[in-house]
């Protein structure tokens, strides 16, 4: 993968408001960190780190950073996105960290799966893809990190799956993922269980109640009927 060139500026910007302010100037916020360097607070022009990261959806883009302060050129390096801050609700950008890199040193990154093709199982036989994985960890050269990891699915059929192990990766490309983990596995349609009718509740017929008697209601009861021999 190639280098994506990001020119930046340097920032004394600190504080909430003046943040706000900063993005107001559509800029977002950013720091970069890590090397033998100090870590840099800087300003990334937000139109232009948008529109990168639309053109490479998904992939892990290797910056080349050019820093200026006051228009003069201070700094360069390799650089990776290592973490995006996000709002909640609108999902606005808020802050980006990148972290500095080596060429020739391997790093440890994700790069998306995609699958090629149409499975014979879900085509013909009505069967699903299921795809469990979409990103693969992948150890590399920065400049080796594959764009996508392609998956032909078109002569798959119903039960048949692809794990880690079968996935065949470009050449200085390598993996310490589970190599027996599913990416893709085509399962049979799903079964429609019948409705079972719910039967009517029956109606309780409430049982008669048989009132005990008291002892003066069954004297008063004894009396009348000597009376009445």
């Amino acid at each position: 993968m190639e280098e994506i060139k990001l020119n930046v500026q340097t920032r004394d910007e600190i504080g909430s408001q003046k943040i706000k302010s900063l993005r107001k100037e559509s800029f977002i916020p950013a720091i970069v960190y890590g090397g033998e360097d100090d870590a840099v607070a800087i300003k990334v022009d937000r139109r232009e780190y948008e529109r990168i990261m639309r053109a490479h959806k998904g992939q892990s883009v290797v910056f080349h950073i050019n820093v200026s302060k006051d228009g003069k050129k201070v700094k360069d390096y390799p650089a990776i996105v290592k973490e995006e801050q996000h709002e909640p609700v609108l999902d606005q950008l808020l802050h980006i960290d990148f972290k500095r890199i080596s060429l020739t040193e391997e790093i440890e990154v994700k790069s998306p799966i995609a699958i090629k093709g149409e499975p014979v199982g879900v085509k013909q036989d009505g069967g699903s893809l299921d795809q469990p994985l979409w990103e693969l960890d992948v150890i590399c050269l920065p400049t080796n990190i594959p764009e996508k990891i392609e998956v032909e699915v078109s002569e798959m059929t119903i039960g048949d799956a692809v794990h880690v192990k079968d996935l065949v990766l470009p050449a200085g490309v390598r993996t310490d993922h589970d190599p027996e983990a599913i990416v893709v596995s085509v399962v049979p349609p799903m079964k429609e269980e019948p409705v079972e009718a719910v039967a009517e509740e029956e109606t309780l017929t409430e049982p008669e109640v048989i009132k005990e008697k008291k002892p003066k209601e069954e004297a008063a009861e004894a009396e009348s009927e000597e009376k009445s021999e």
